[in-house]
């Protein structure tokens, strides 16, 4: 009963006028934000992180949790209609979905993911609600070995899922760690790497960093392509009507979806967009007729969709019972929830519960809406989509020196969040990935904090840490992880040789 005690109390918690205002402005700001392709959830995450400074730690929380909550949502609509998907998760729906539009069927499409996406949020808020607090509990025997050693192990997963190339993935951490050194030492406030500026013996910020390799590289990468209007399929409510077989068909797909979704979510790396393909696979896989997918399927548009929101509420777990994002966006919300002074993980569920069943129930709030605006507003969406970049970036551009000035009220930051968009826009064109970056320069103080700690209290040697029975299980699973990425590497070696 104290679950459910804790539940009313975060529903009480919510009926404020400041918390009911950040769901609703996140969840629609998501969903724009899923429908302009390019954009992104990490980009408008990391926008709207200055502004929430000032709002509170659940006020801030419910408002980035919105926002990436709603882009999965909003992904769908130009994926469906133009072909265009308007977020990297949302990229598999555009095989069976415009194809449904070609055959007009794309307002049931629409719908039907709209729905689908509603049941899977609403399981994943379910496990969320009861998964996150019984792993915090579990991660409260944890301590500096057994963090130092759980890190490792995220990292090297991670590595493995860094793209076509893990040495990009290794450049772009131990970078991220570097800068993350820049500055004072946590432990001993010893001045490091800061070339006697004064600037950077505070070091460099987390909002000016990720404002620039999100927001300014995407306006720089705008401006030098050549737009292309796209051509919009008009959808009218009344076409938003499913038929029977649609409708039925749709129900298995979505609680699979849910389901797979979920659990990608609790792995590290871009699992929104994993879960997609992977649901997408196992619908092709079941079905009695495979052959027909790629020309209209249902199941191909409400499974990956219904996962990826499911995945978003399953890398809540991890970030919440851990303090250890997997993805970029619950990077940028864990250096959300620090700003707040609120340190995710075991003791979040003691020292501030209010913050975790608030969200709670802020989620399942903002779910309802995102239903409700999906589904009756899609054509303002669909004309949104249509919104020239022109128009578009001069205001995304206000938006990010404004939230970046307002931080520290310092033209550093400034001039720090312009180099980062001018260096982003070469790790694009390089094909360097910007996640593992911004997950180190949170997560390095983390790493080395209990690096330190952990050869204090080992009087400067890592060898105890062996005879600590988690600690091995995760350094095992790390050498484990580790050997099969080499097995992978000598294997697709030997066949290029081959060939």
């Amino acid at each position: 009963m104290e679950a459910t005690d804790q539940l009313l109390q975060g529903f009480l918690n919510l009926l404020t006028f400041k918390n009911l205002l950040a769901c609703f402005v996140g969840s629609f700001v998501g969903t724009i934000v899923g429908v302009l392709p390019g954009v992104g959830p990490a980009a408008t995450m990391t926008f709207m992180l200055p502004f929430t400074v000032g709002m509170g730690p659940e006020t801030g929380l419910i408002m980035l949790t919105g926002v990436w909550f709603g882009s999965q949502y909003g992904g769908s609509t130009t994926s469906i209609l133009v072909n265009i998907p308007g977020e990297a998760a949302s990229v598999v729906s555009c095989i069976d979905g415009y194809q449904m539009t070609k055959q007009g069927r794309g307002g049931a499409a629409l719908a039907m993911a709209a729905i689908g996406s509603f049941v899977a949020g609403t399981i994943g808020i379910v496990g969320l609600q009861f998964c996150a607090p019984f792993l915090g509990a579990a991660a409260l025997s944890f301590g500096p070995a057994e963090y130092l050693t759980f890190m490792l192990l995220a990292f090297i997963l991670l590595l493995g899922l860094a793209g076509e190339s893990p040495v990009k993935g290794m450049v772009m951490f131990g970078l991220g760690f570097w800068i993350s050194a820049i500055g004072l030492s946590p432990l001993d406030g010893v001045p490091r790497f800061s070339l006697g500026s004064e600037g950077l013996i505070s070091g460099i910020e987390f909002v000016p960093l990720a404002v620039g390799l999100f927001g300014v590289t995407e306006i720089l990468i705008v401006s030098i392509q050549t737009y292309v209007p796209p051509i919009m399929a008009q959808v009218r409510l009344r076409d938003l009507y499913p038929n029977r077989d649609e409708a039925r068909r749709s129900v298995a797909p979505a609680l699979r979806g849910s389901v797979i979704g979920f659990f990608m979510g609790l792995l590290p790396g871009p699992s929104t967009i994993l879960s997609t393909f992977l649901s997408y696979s196992v619908e092709k896989k079941i079905s009695k007729t495979p052959e027909r997918f790629g020309t209209g399927m249902i199941e191909g548009v409400v499974g990956p969709e219904s996962a990826n929101n499911s995945a978003v509420m399953g890398s809540m777990i991890p970030l919440l019972a851990l303090g250890i994002p997997f993805a970029a966006p619950s990077a940028i919300m864990l250096a959300g929830l620090r700003m707040h002074n609120v340190l995710p993980g075991p003791l979040l569920f003691t020292d501030a519960p209010q913050v975790f069943w608030t969200f709670i129930a802020a989620m399942y709030l903002g779910n309802l809406i995102l239903l409700l605006l999906n589904l009756p507003f899609v054509g303002l969406f669909a004309r949104i989509a249509m919104t020239r970049p022109a128009v578009l970036m001069p205001f995304v551009s206000i938006v990010c020196l404004a939230g970046t000035y307002s931080m520290r009220n310092s033209f550093f930051d400034v001039w720090v969040m312009i180099v980062s968009g001018v260096v982003g826009l070469l790790f694009r064109r390089w094909k360097f990935p910007v996640a593992p970056l911004i997950i180190s320069v949170v997560l390095g103080p983390m790493l080395e904090v209990n690096l330190r700690k952990t050869l204090v209290m080992f009087d400067g040697s890592l060898l105890p840490v062996f005879g600590r029975p988690l600690a091995a299980v995760f350094l095992a699973a790390a050498v484990l992880v580790v050997g099969a990425m080499a097995w992978r590497a000598a294997r697709a070696w030997a066949l290029r040789q081959s060939a």
